[in-house]
């Protein structure tokens, strides 16, 4: 037992058999930190593969005409619905809106803290929503029945979008 002990210590004391553990400890490293690396994009990419196969049933944006539907897309019946609501806001009540949608349906919007509200591209306050703006709602139900907004954009009518003339230089009304 003493000998094996004493040749293991004198393997140790080589400087190439050094040399050889750390050039495996290096590679298993490269190993364990490239299979990680893996993995992470294989799911980055399956979830970006199953977002896309799931847009349209998830959001509801998709018409004969591609993307959105129609010219700009925003036709009337096209706009999602689960967890959230598209129409016109028909009582501005902070810190929740009512809002009508497509279908004649009013629902609940509670605007909390955390509340991201956009007009097209700006950020805006809770206290700029008003009647008859146009919004897209997005959160989660809650208890009493409330959509827990996570996002509200405000847009232009749908009919505004569906009757500019593409040929022209018309800007779109703010």
């Amino acid at each position: 037992m003493t000998k094996i002990k004493e040749k293991i210590l004198k393997m140790f004391e080589s400087k190439v058999s050094v040399g050889v553990l750390y050039g495996i400890g290096f590679a298993l490293v490269v190993m364990i930190v490239f299979y990680c690396g893996v993995s992470v994009g294989f799911h980055k990419a399956s979830f970006g593969r199953a977002w896309g196969d799931n847009y349209q049933r998830n959001f509801g944006m998709m018409g004969d005409e591609g993307m959105m539907g129609g010219r700009f897309g925003f036709r009337g019946d096209n706009f999602p619905n689960a967890h959230g609501s598209t129409g016109k806001i028909i009582k501005v009540e902070l810190p929740t809106i009512i809002v009508q949608d497509k279908n004649g349906t009013e629902k609940v919007i509670l605007i909390k803290n955390d509340t991201r509200i956009q007009k097209m591209m700006v950020n805006i306050q809770k206290t700029d929503l008003k009647t008859d703006d146009f919004v897209v709602a997005i959160g989660s139900p809650n208890t009493s029945g409330q959509i827990e907004a996570k996002f509200i954009r405000v847009m232009p009518r749908p009919e505004l979008l569906n009757n500019l003339n593409l040929n022209s230089n018309e800007k779109l009304p703010q």
